[in-house]
């Protein structure tokens, strides 16, 4: 890798708050100096002219799926690592729910395994552990074991609504010094794929009730205060659950959040093709079965909540969950398809489009959210970027246009309302710590 200068970039760096124009040398991927002297530059130096562009450190995905093992079909470790590269994102974990679950650390070590043998350069990998046996809610898994394996926390990527349980694993793993991530139960849900409301009506689809996340939520929050475990609060949806979460924090809970990056450009008034899609100049498919999430889609007051909340650090951190899976799979109706859309390769130039471009979000919000703050609660310590520091950095172009496309796509899978259209911005290079 050869010493680059790129010139007249857009530098946004969270941890300093910093977002302004400078001209960067680097050295093997590492920055050497900041708005160096132009007549000190290194012989063989490669210039950039990067006027429009962004450097800024890579993305940091706090929870996705894999389709290996079990569902190589849907995703191989192989392309999922592609994806998220493509992206910018530098380190991302996984949930627990592959098959078999990583409810064991023979599983943890054989991810790692895996995950070691894939040709380099890769993202660094975390792996959160599961709460209960199979991450099917029934049984509580060997937490001690999985903590010594190196897991970052504890999860099943999904409800558990056994009150019981879940305040024996408050009891059991608070100790053991990692998060608990848990979805709101749900308890009051039916099986309905979109939150109640005006739209739910229209679209003739059932609708979830807001309180279904909202009281599943102020339970988890009152055995939180009898016990200390660290909880972080998975796929909020509802503005009423964020509002929740912000007095949780006020009193002192150890409590965080984050949410799905598609809650906050989509809603239900996208599902039957009448909107534009952010970020594109075309409405989705009718009923497009990605639009089908684990979270159901919120109303817009919900989504104008959720960015509100996420500008006051009330959400902590932008999820991809990214969740692959087969053409097969997908084509059926939208209340049964499985739920969950790809999202590694979409979500950086879709948010930059669809918030930062329309003043919702300023780029230091949309990268403290997708950047620094899951870094933290992956229990990593971000680094501003300066000479000296090794740390992985990317290189956006908000510009550059591409179509979502099988072909331009590294993702085995294509399960995305934007499969086929014209959208701006993309990743053009990436630099990992040696």
């Amino acid at each position: 890798m050869a010493i680059e200068l790129l010139r007249e970039i857009r530098l946004i760096d969270p941890v300093a708050q910093v977002d302004r124009r400078a001209t960067v040398l680097l050295d093997q991927g590492q920055v050497r100096a900041i708005d160096p002297d132009p007549q000190a530059l290194p012989e063989g130096t490669r210039v950039i002219e990067a006027a429009g562009q962004i450097l800024a450190p890579g993305l940091v995905d706090c929870y996705s799926r894999s389709g290996e093992p079990g569902y190589e079909s849907r995703e191989t470790l192989a392309s999922l690592a592609a994806a998220a590269l493509a992206g910018g994102f530098t380190t991302f974990a996984l949930l627990p729910n592959t098959q078999p679950a990583i409810d064991q650390p023979a599983m943890v070590q054989n991810l790692r395994d895996r995950w070691a043998a894939l040709p380099e350069p890769n993202p660094r990998l975390h792996l959160w552990g599961a709460l209960t046996q199979g991450t099917q809610g029934e049984q509580m898994s060997e937490l001690a074991e999985l903590a010594t394996a190196g897991i970052v926390g504890f999860t099943d990527g999904r409800s558990i609504r056994d009150w019981v349980l879940m305040e024996r694993l408050l009891d059991y793993a608070g100790p053991l010094g990692l998060p608990l991530m848990v979805m709101g139960q749900r308890a009051l849900a039916s099986r309905g794929p979109v939150l109640e409301g005006i739209e739910a009506l229209r679209l003739g689809l059932v609708g979830v009730s807001a309180a279904a996340e909202s009281s599943a939520l102020a339970t988890l929050l009152e055995l939180l205060r009898d016990r200390p475990a660290r909880l972080h609060v998975m796929r909020l949806a509802t503005g009423r659950a964020a509002a929740l979460v912000a007095q949780g924090k006020a009193d002192g809970l150890p409590l965080t959040a984050s949410l799905s990056w598609l809650q906050l450009l989509c809603d239900t008034s996208h599902i039957d093709g009448r909107r534009p899609l952010p970020g594109s100049d075309r409405p989705p498919l009718p009923y497009d079965p990605s639009l089908h999430l684990p979270a159901p889609l919120g109303n817009p007051t919900d989504r104008q909540a959720l960015i509100a909340a996420l500008k006051t650090g009330a959400i902590d951190a932008i999820a991809v969950d990214h969740a692959p899976y087969t053409y097969e799979e997908k084509t059926v109706a939208f209340a049964e398809a499985p739920q969950g859309a790809i999202g590694l390769e979409l979500a950086l130039p879709l948010l930059w489009s669809g918030l930062v471009m329309t003043g919702e979000l300023t780029a230091l919000e949309l990268w403290r959210s997708l950047s620094q703050r899951p870094a933290e609660l992956l229990g990593q310590t971000p680094q501003s970027i300066g000479p000296g520091q090794a740390q992985p950095l990317i290189r956006f172009d908000p510009a550059a246009t591409w179509t979502v496309e099988p072909a331009q796509l590294q993702s085995l899978a294509q399960n995305t309302p934007w499969l086929g259209h014209k959208i701006t911005g993309r990743v053009v290079q990436t630099w990992l710590p040696t």
